[in-house]
């Protein structure tokens, strides 16, 4: 299989930072550019970021020089690493000149023509950019990612009317530097800017249905709230749910148990073998335990019991610098790539 040479975007940070630990030694895919802002422009990557990956950085790639985010790169695959601030414009600017944008930015994932992909959950989403010789796709907030992945089965076997989510999320989703040690430690925030209405919204897209060149959202209401709390790795998140068809709870271990779609039949490089693990003990997932499970590709589901005010309440656990940034978004493009989505101009 040919080689695909990529640009990493926002290759400082630590979501970037992610992306080229990944991308290291990957068989479809070689870092062969790295941008960032003006100000890391023009320097060796390794006196332009601070590393703060627990793998070493690859030599190769910390002598690379840093280019700026414009479009003229070589390379025509790019995988956007870009804070929202800046991410909208340049990501566009990409697309229009022919680029191929996967990325893990909030800007366009509402976009009518943008698909919004969970490889495992809505890869027929990906018709949106078809016969495109530019297109923008986008990876959900990390947060939403290990949510949804637990639903899509429920939702396909028993149709859902309700679901009401607490997160308890992890201090890397904030990236780094993050929150300040004395606002963190020893404590909860609950309260993160923006991330409620992620996930109010997100998985209604995800799990929508594609009809006409159009996503017509899925049809029930999500209720979140969402708190910062001192792990450093993994977010957490108790689950109510209500169905239009309920369920035993064997049938609900069942579904999750037997879930496999896409990435796995087609034996992509970063997909888990199996997407969702049940855990029966009452103490697990835990982040500290059960975060790097499958390469921290996988979700890891609890707890699962009846709810005294909707149906069932479970717990969900998910990786979200590794499956909630930078490896759902690579996951991405390896379905595309899988698919034939880059034939003919990469």
């Amino acid at each position: 299989m040919k080689i695909i040479p990529v640009a990493i975007l926002g290759a400082t940070g630590s979501v970037g930072q992610k992306f080229i630990e990944l991308l290291s030694n990957h068989p479809w895919f070689e870092i062969a550019e790295l941008a960032a802002s003006e100000k890391s422009a023009k320097k060796k990557y390794t006196d332009a970021a601070k590393w703060v990956m627990s793998s070493r950085l690859n030599s190769e790639i910390g002598n690379m020089k840093v280019k700026l985010c414009e479009p003229n790169l070589n390379s025509k695959l790019v995988f956007s690493a870009l804070d929202s601030s800046v991410a909208g414009e340049i990501e566009t600017e990409f697309a229009e000149k022919g680029y191929f944008v996967i990325s893990n930015a909030k800007n366009h994932r509402f976009d009518d023509d943008v698909p919004l992909i969970i490889p495992e959950v809505n890869p027929n989403h990906l018709q949106l950019i078809e016969n495109k010789t530019g297109a923008i796709v986008t990876n959900p907030n990390c947060s939403t990612i290990g949510l949804t992945l637990a639903v899509k089965p429920l939702l396909d076997n028993f149709g859902i009317e309700q679901l009401n989510v607490v997160t308890m999320q992890a201090v890397s989703g904030g990236g780094y530097p993050g929150v300040p040690s004395l606002d963190i430690l020893g404590n909860i925030i609950p309260f993160i800017s923006g991330e409620e209405e992620k996930m109010k919204t997100e998985p209604l897209k995800i799990l929508g249905t594609l009809r006409n060149n159009k996503i017509i959202n899925a049809d029930f209401t999500v209720s979140a709230q969402c708190n910062r709390v001192p792990v450093i790795d993994g977010h957490l998140e108790t689950v109510q749910i209500k169905f239009k068809n309920k369920p035993a709870k064997n049938e609900i271990l069942k579904v999750w148990k037997e879930f496999k779609s896409l990435p796995q039949e087609l034996n992509l490089p970063s997909a888990p073998q199996q997407p969702i693990h049940y855990f029966e003990e009452d103490y697990l997932p835990q982040p500290r335990l059960n975060s790097n499970l499958e390469n921290g590709m996988a979700v890891s589901v609890g707890r699962l019991r009846k709810c005294e005010i909707f149906d069932y309440k479970f717990v969900v656990l998910s990786h979200n610098t590794a499956r909630g940034a930078a490896g759902g978004t690579l996951l991405a493009a390896e379905l595309m790539k899988a698919k034939n989505y880059f034939d003919g101009i990469l």
